[in-house]
């Protein structure tokens, strides 16, 4: 296996920012996120600075400002952080911003894309009230709406939108609609994501205490393929599990990730690999600025990546994505051949029909989609 580090290519692709804070506490989210009106923010920017100048970003080809939600910055402060990013990074080829529909204007979506935003991504997540109140969102249906126009008139050519299935109490229907719904508003790309209920968050709470009735495991399979179904014959391509693109329109920054590439986190919170190991940095705002202000590196958890366990996270990675291991690809930058490494799980998922080997790749059938997880564990240690 020591060839591996003699392929692995040692440029970092992405850059991500965490903006640890939110307007309101969603009621399913588990992510790190303080309310902003509770906080000073202008302290906090100014570590997140000091810790992108530190930063080695002259390589970095995408950029990701995600939360959290980045939005509800003030606006000055949230234009700031992009100038100093575009300042340092010369070569960006996408920029993405997270935004909250309830958070933006007609001003800072015309700010952010003079600035060198070029791709937003709003948290749209359902179109139904009774939803978002479950939710905890502070945004509607005509919010949501007025935005997308709002974002097409500033300019921006490249514009996701997240839904969420599987809300408690939701229905198949009530997804269709959303689904629909977002459909007619022509965004370029659509990411779906299942409910998690997520422990000691107060969705999951209120499901415990009877408020509220969790979607039963067939119905959030039955969703998931409505999705697929719904959204492939909308014109979008089915790239990796979660995502949907107009061709051309993939997340270039998301697809570093699955590519296993090298990207680099600041912020609290935030996740780092370098292709040796993972770091994140701490999870508690004071102590992140604490240990800027005192020349200290803010990271609290490191984790060496040894070469088999870089092997095995390439090919889950890759996995995840539709086209999935390109068997060439990976034997050039491994040094390995997947087909060996794995041949027990490909074996035994081909034979179950979830796994196929086809113009020199192995990819997921459409068959393994909904229980990608269980296919992809066996790929996760030799």
């Amino acid at each position: 296996m020591t060839d591996f580090d003699s392929h692995m290519t040692p440029d970092r692709s992405g850059l991500y920012v965490h903006i640890p804070f939110c307007t309101s506490k969603c009621a399913y989210c588990a992510f790190y996120s303080e309310p902003v009106n509770t906080q000073n923010t202008h302290r906090l920017m100014a570590a997140i600075h000091k810790e992108l100048a530190q930063t080695d970003t002259r390589t970095v080809s995408t950029v990701y400002i995600g939360g959290g939600s980045p939005s509800c910055l003030p606006g000055s402060e949230l234009n700031n952080l992009v100038s100093a990013i575009t300042g340092q990074c010369p070569d960006i080829v996408e920029f993405t911003v997270e935004c909250n529909p309830g958070q933006v204007n007609r001003l800072m979506l015309t700010q952010l894309r003079d600035l060198g935003v070029n791709r937003l991504s709003l948290g749209v997540q359902s179109f139904d009230a009774t939803e978002l109140d479950c939710l905890g969102r502070n945004h509607n249906a005509g919010t949501i709406r007025t935005v997308v126009h709002q974002a097409r008139d500033a300019g921006f050519k490249n514009l996701s939108l997240d839904l969420i299935f599987a809300i408690c109490d939701s229905t198949q229907t009530t997804w269709r609609s959303n689904m629909d719904q977002a459909i007619t508003l022509n965004p370029d790309h659509i990411s779906v994501y299942a409910l998690m209920l997520e422990p000691g968050t107060p969705l999951t709470n209120a499901v415990a205490q009877g408020d509220h009735r969790a979607i039963d495991e067939a119905t959030d399979r039955a969703m998931y393929e409505q999705a697929i179904e719904t959204l492939t014959q909308a014109g979008y391509e089915q790239y990796e599990i979660s995502n949907f693109a107009r061709p051309g329109f993939e997340c270039k920054h998301n697809q570093g990730t699955w590519e296993n590439r090298e990207y680099v986190g600041i912020g609290p919170s935030a996740a780092s690999y370098d292709g040796c190991q993972r770091t994140q940095n701490v999870s508690d705002i004071q102590a992140y600025i604490d240990a800027l202000a005192s020349d200290q590196n803010p990271c609290q958890e490191c984790i060496p990546i040894g070469p088999t366990d870089r092997l095995c996270e390439t090919a889950v990675l890759n996995l995840r994505t539709r086209h999935g291991i390109d068997i060439q690809r990976f034997m050039q930058k491994t040094g390995q051949d997947p087909r060996l490494l794995f041949e027990g799980p490909i074996q035994r998922h081909k034979k179950q029909g979830l796994l196929t080997i086809e113009q020199d790749r192995i990819f997921l059938t459409a068959k393994a989609l909904p229980i990608a997880d269980s296919v992809l564990c066996d790929f996760a240690a030799l």
